[in-house]
């Protein structure tokens, strides 16, 4: 009934009038005083209510003593208001003046740990072909069994994890003998790339614990686009060492060190523990 309730008021309806329309399909036709008993509403506010419903013609009332009040059918009463809610959106499409050609999705940051999981989730839901995302083990527990569902919706998900990470469904890469690239002096970052069209990079846990959980979503393609490419480029190491390890090691040192050394500096402040 809550529920009803609640999606009554999301087409223009007060909460007395939801309620009162309510009772008025259960019991009608009905007088004022009745209505508001079966609304469990102020019998005061059920006249107030039962004229604006009259007015916006949700309600006929009779020329009979007591007067007595009928509800629309809910097939009408859906109908008009769905030829209506159309109407408007059909005339602001017309009229509202476009964004300028140069216009750009902002980047916006989003704060704290419980905002961070709760974004990651709503992409994951709103995705509807890719996800590409890069993340550690004691954070994919929250998004396992979203991206879940959307693999079982026929999205094709690829993942690139990190620490004695473990899923049974996609393609997976586990970084193993590299398992610390990545883990910069930011701390540990996650990446997520959904349809090529929405992004989110970012500490989810800062190496420094004053410091509160950060990540920049949006919408921009472009940023979206070398979100996906990150990801994709880690893929492509993982696989790498993984099918020739010693050649690598021979190459580079454990873990990549020299090659690290080479492309980052000495100083850098990425970390690469040895296996």
């Amino acid at each position: 009934m809550e529920e009803i309730i609640e999606n009554l008021k999301e087409i223009g309806l007060n909460s007395y009038e939801a309620k009162v329309y309510l009772a008025l399909l259960k019991k009608y036709p009905a007088t004022g005083y009745e209505a508001a008993k079966l609304a469990d509403i102020p019998q005061s506010r059920a006249y107030d209510t039962l004229k604006s419903l009259e007015s916006a013609h949700i309600v006929t009332s009779s020329p009979t003593k007591p007067v007595t009040y009928t509800p629309i059918r809910p097939k009408e009463l859906t109908k008009r208001f769905r030829r209506k809610i159309t109407s408007t959106l059909d005339f602001l499409e017309k009229k509202l003046p476009n964004v300028k050609d140069d216009y750009t999705e902002p980047v916006l940051n989003i704060s704290g740990t419980h905002s961070i999981r709760s974004k990651i989730i709503e992409i994951i839901k709103n995705s509807t072909k890719e996800i590409f995302i890069e993340v550690w083990a004691q954070d994919f527990k929250f998004f396992e069994a979203d991206l879940l569902e959307a693999y079982n919706r026929g999205l094709e998900i690829k993942i690139v994890g990190y620490d004695n990470f473990s899923c049974s469904f996609g393609t997976v890469f586990r970084h193993v003998n590299l398992k610390e690239i990545g883990y910069s002096a930011a701390g540990k970052m996650i990446f997520l790339a959904s349809d090529n069209s929405e992004g989110l990079f970012g500490a989810i846990d800062p190496a420094d614990k004053h410091i509160e959980p950060s990540v920049l979503w949006t919408k921009n393609e472009n940023i979206v686009s070398l979100i996906k490419q990150s990801i994709v480029q880690d893929m492509y190491l993982i696989d790498i060492s993984e099918q020739f390890p010693e050649q690598l090691k021979y190459f580079y040192g454990k873990g990549l060190k020299k090659l690290k050394d080479k492309v980052l500096g000495l100083q850098s402040f990425y970390k690469i523990l040895q296996p």
